[in-house]
C-alpha cells in the first residue's frame, strides 16, 4: 500500500518534505515542501531546471520533476518537523533515463524479471576534519596503526553515537562502529536490504552524516583519499541474489556447493557467473565505483603509514582475504572492495547488478582464485589486467565496453561520459604548484 505523505505528515508531526534526487556526480538535490503541499507534489513532483544540476541538459530542456517515492520517507531524526524522501525524475510524463535512481529502478526491474532479487550491504567510510576541511578534527589521532583505537573513537563518541543512535531509530540494524585504518577515520555499518533501499540509505547515511558532524563544528567528508599518506575512503559493498525482494526471501541463489575454485568457498553457479560478470567487467566498472580523479589516488596509492592500502589495484578474487578486489567472506555472498566513497549510491548498485546480469546471461567465468597476499606478493599473478590508473583510463575502459554501456543504459551511459569528460579537461587544465616546483628550471 502507498505511503500518504499528507497523513504521514499530520500523523508524524512533519512541517517539510525534502524531495530528493541524486545527480550523474552523486550530487544531492533537494526542494523543501510544505507539507500542506505534499498532496500534490506527491502526484506532479517538484519541478526543477535538470541544467542546473550535474545532468546533461540545456537551459532550453523543459521542466523535470521530482516525483516522491513514498515508501523511501524518512523522518530526519535530528529535525523531526522535517521528512526526506527520493524523488524519481520524469520529464513530460517519460522517466529520465539518465537519472540515477531511474537507472538502478529498471536494473531491478529486469533481475526481477530473471527471478533475481540482488540485496546489498554496503560499509561507509569517512573522515572527520576541521570545517575547512584541511586537518584531521583530533590533535590526539595520531597513531601509527589506529585501526579500532578505542581511545580515539571514544574521543568522537558524540558523532558516532549520535549517527548510530539515529539508525537504530530508524531501524536500519546498526550493529558495529569502529575508528578505521587511518587517523581519523571512522565506519558504521548497518543490515544489508534490496539494493533499492540500500542505495536510498546510503545516500540518507551521507547527508545524516555530515549534518550531525556539522552540529558538532566538525566536517565528515567520503573523499576516496582525502589526507595524503593515509588509508582512503572505501566503500566496500556486500552482494547476494534472493528468490524474492524484502522478507518474502527465503532462499539466497547464489549458494551452493559446485565444483571448483567458487564451490570451494560457498557459491553456487549463479553466483559462479554473477562474480564472473563482476570481474569481466571490472576495468569498466571503475568508472563508476571510482568516479573521480581523486579516486586513483586510494587504488593506486602506494604504502600507507599503516601499513597497507586496503585497497586494490588488480582485477583479482580470492576466499576471505582482503588483499584482492572481490573477497567471498562465505558462503552465497561476495564482496567488492573496488569502491570508494566519492561513488554514487544508485549508480553503485545500478553497476553491480549490471555487471552480474551480463556474467549470468553469458555464463562468465571469474577466473582464478588467488589465495596469496597481493600487497606482498601481486607480482606473481600473471594474465589479470591491471585497474585503470586514472579517471581518464576508467573513462576509455567504460566507453569500449559495450555490454556494459548498454545494460546500464544508451542515454545514461552517453550523459555520463560526456560530463565525466568534461570534469577531465576541468582537471588537467588546472595549473598545479607541482608543474612549477617540478619544471621551473628545467
Amino acid at each position: 500500500m502507498t505511503t500518504d505523505l499528507a497523513a504521514f505528515a499530520k500523523e508524524k508531526g512533519v512541517k517539510y518534505f525534502m524531495i530528493s534526487f541524486t545527480d550523474l556526480f552523486g550530487g544531492q538535490r533537494a526542494k523543501l515542501v510544505p507539507a500542506q503541499a505534499i498532496a500534490d507534489m506527491q502526484e506532479d513532483g517538484a519541478g526543477f531546471a535538470g541544467f542546473a544540476t550535474w545532468l546533461d541538459m540545456t537551459p532550453a530542456h523543459p521542466d523535470m520533476l521530482a516525483v516522491p517515492d513514498p515508501s523511501s520517507v524518512i523522518q530526519l531524526p535530528w529535525k523531526p518537523e522535517v521528512a526526506w524522501v527520493a524523488g524519481n525524475c520524469v520529464m513530460e510524463g517519460n522517466d529520465v533515463a539518465q537519472a540515477p535512481r531511474n537507472v538502478l529502478r529498471r536494473l531491478i526491474d529486469e533481475a526481477a524479471d530473471e527471478g533475481m532479487h540482488v540485496k546489498t550491504g554496503i560499509e561507509a567510510e569517512f573522515f572527520l576534519l576541521t570545517p575547512d576541511g584541511e586537518q584531521i578534527s583530533d590533535p590526539f589521532d595520531t597513531a601509527e596503526k589506529p585501526c579500532y583505537d578505542q581511545q580515539a573513537v571514544m574521543r568522537r563518541y558524540d558523532v558516532v553515537r549520535e549517527i548510530c543512535d539515529y539508525m537504530l531509530e530508524l531501524g536500519w540494524g546498526p550493529y558495529q562502529n569502529d575508528h578505521e585504518d587511518a587517523n581519523g577515520q571512522f565506519e558504521m555499518n548497518w543490515e544489508f536490504d534490496d539494493a533499492l533501499r540500500t542505495a536510498d540509505k546510503h545516500s540518507f547515511f551521507k547527508f545524516m552524516t555530515k549534518s550531525v558532524a556539522e552540529k558538532h563544528g566538525l566536517r565528515a567528508t567520503f573523499m576516496p583519499k582525502p589526507v595524503e599518506g593515509l588509508t582512503g575512503n572505501g566503500c566496500h559493498a556486500h552482494i547476494s541474489v534472493w528468490d524474492a525482494p524484502g522478507k518474502a526471501s527465503k532462499t539466497n541463489v547464489f549458494a551452493g556447493d559446485g565444483d571448483g575454485p567458487t564451490g570451494e568457498v560457498g557459491l553456487g553457479e549463479r553466483g559462479k557467473h554473477f562474480l564472473g560478470g563482476i570481474m569481466k567487467h571490472a576495468s569498466a566498472l571503475a568508472a563508476i565505483t571510482n568516479p573521480t580523479v581523486n579516486s586513483y589516488k586510494r587504488i593506486n596509492a602506494p604504502r600507507t603509514m599503516s601499513g597497507a592500502t586496503w585497497a586494490p589495484n588488480t582485477v583479482t578474487w580470492t576466499g576471505n582475504n582482503r588483499t584482492h578486489m572481490v573477497r567471498v567472506p562465505g558462503p552465497g555472498r561476495f564482496e567488492l572492495r573496488l569502491p570508494d566513497g566519492a561513488t554514487n549510491p544508485y549508480l553503485l548498485q545500478a553497476v553491480i547488478i549490471a555487471a552480474g546480469l551480463s556474467g549470468i546471461r553469458s555464463k562468465a567465468d571469474p577466473g582464478k582464485r588467488w589465495d596469496i597476499d597481493m600487497y606482498a606478493e601481486g607480482h606473481k599473478v600473471r594474465g589479470a589486467p591491471k585497474l585503470p590508473l586514472n579517471m581518464l583510463d576508467a573513462l576509455r575502459e567504460y566507453d569500449k565496453d559495450k555490454e556494459l554501456k548498454a545494460m546500464m543504459g544508451a542515454e545514461f551511459s552517453s550523459a555520463f561520459l560526456k560530463m565525466k569528460h568534461l570534469e577531465w579537461n576541468s582537471f588537467v587544465s588546472h595549473f598545479s604548484r607541482w608543474e612549477k616546483d617540478n619544471t621551473l628550471d628545467i
